[in-house]
């Protein structure tokens, strides 16, 4: 067994794990971060994405170890106060959650490439969430949202109480 300490949404753990186990298991299995799916077990469809030092990661490509002393942020973790993430509503808003398997994934990465690129066009927006599948939708729902998202999270956007961080991941200063 080894020893990995690792903060998840805020909340600081410290576990014995195989080295062997996948951070996705890990955080499904002995955290209850339920919210973090598994899909194909084969880093291909996105479904497991978290942020990883604010980084966003496929948890299925990433051992619990290799996050030792990381800090982790699940679709669990990104409301604030009882209040959904921008992204979150801005997923339902716009109709972008069919069967719902690939949106916490999807939700992690959009949150990730708004980091990168706080304005993306369409093209930008299809390049950036590329390594996520969704088997239901054209993706034209989920580039709206993104989209959307991206209005309500500029800085002066009126849904957002000035008051209140919005987490962004990737590199967005």
């Amino acid at each position: 067994m080894a020893q990995v300490r690792v903060t998840v949404d805020g909340v600081n753990y410290a576990d014995d794990v195989e080295p062997r186990t996948l951070l996705v298991h890990y955080l499904r299995e002995q955290l209850g971060k339920t919210g973090t799916l598994v899909g194909c077990d084969t880093s291909n469809c996105g479904a497991c994405t978290v942020h990883l030092n604010g980084q966003s990661v496929k948890s299925c490509s990433v051992l619990a170890v290799q996050a030792d002393g990381a800090e982790v942020t699940t679709i669990e973790g990104i409301a604030r106060d009882g209040k959904l993430h921008p992204m979150q509503e801005a997923f339902n808003e716009q109709h972008a959650l069919q069967c719902g398997y690939c949106t916490p994934g999807m939700i992690m990465q959009a949150i990730d490439l708004l980091g990168d690129n706080p304005d993306p066009d369409e093209q930008e927006v299809r390049e950036g969430i590329e390594g996520n599948l969704c088997r239901c939708t054209g993706y034209q729902n989920i580039v709206r949202a993104v989209q959307s998202a991206a209005h309500k999270m500029r800085p002066g956007a009126h849904a957002l109480d000035p008051n209140t961080p919005v987490p962004v991941a990737g590199g967005g200063n």
